[in-house]
């Protein structure tokens, strides 16, 4: 297998893709259907299950709610509500393009973690699967499959972009100065400042994942700091556009 001089790696929820908009219109869904107080119960299980596994499992949460609402009817409509969802108009401005402008230094990997049914789910329905070219692994907790990340997209320098400062701080730990690290300013965990307190910078932040086209792979690659000795990286002017799905869950070419 070829050694790649770049691989950039990219996180789908709140990253990609508006994953607090889609979890909002769920709870419409849920008032809508079953009351306000069992959408409650739902949430509650939601956040049960996110404590067990380490990943959001909308479905799995489902089937909780199931087990003590075995006669509710509308809860069918629900699970459809999440399979048909129309992921595609939840993606961030310039995500597709973000990719396109990577893609022209390296390859891109959809580098997420979720359950074995709804994430796969998400990643092609929202067209990021076919962008691409089915370049997706999702892992329970892809911070500790690094090596099986390595193994199947080997390159001397990977470019890391996730919205969990947690991910990017414990990444930047094993690889060290081989992986820039990335924070798009997005989404609930991103703004939650005890959270980011608990963390370094990232290599380079930015506002919204659209403001990664000011960027070129070689200034990504450069800023890239060893540990936590992290110092921001300057855009360039230019801005780009072209295009490029494997799941541990994974489906390759």
């Amino acid at each position: 297998m070829a050694t790649h001089d770049i691989v950039f790696l990219i996180d789908v929820d709140n990253t990609l893709l508006d994953n607090d908009h889609v979890a909002a219109d769920l709870r419409r869904h849920l008032v809508a259907k079953v009351g306000r107080d069992r959408q409650r119960r739902y949430w509650e299980l939601f956040e049960e299950l996110r404590k067990e596994l380490g990943y959001a499992d909308y479905l799995g949460a489902l089937q909780r709610y199931r087990m003590e609402n075995a006669r509710e009817p509308h809860l069918l409509t629900v699970s459809m509500f999440l399979i048909d969802y129309p992921f595609a108009n939840r993606l961030y401005p310039n995500s597709l393009d973000v990719i396109e402008h990577l893609q022209r230094s390296g390859p891109v990997v959809i580098l997420s973690d979720g359950d074995a049914v709804f994430q796969p789910r998400k990643v092609e329905r929202s067209g990021l699967s076919e962008a691409v070219d089915g370049n997706v692994l999702i892992y329970v907790h892809k911070e500790q499959e690094l090596d099986d990340v390595a193994r199947r997209y080997r390159a001397k320098h990977y470019v890391l972009i996730d919205d969990k400062l947690r991910i990017l701080h414990d990444i930047k730990q094993v690889w060290g100065r081989r992986v820039t690290t990335v924070f798009p300013r997005q989404g609930h965990y991103a703004h939650d400042p005890a959270i980011v307190a608990q963390y370094p910078p990232a290599d380079v932040t930015v506002e919204r994942i659209g403001e990664v086209l000011h960027y070129s792979a070689a200034q990504l690659r450069a800023a890239a700091r060893p540990g936590s000795a992290h110092s921001p990286a300057q855009p360039s002017r230019k801005r780009a556009g072209r295009r490029v799905v494997s799941v541990r869950t994974r489906h390759t070419r």
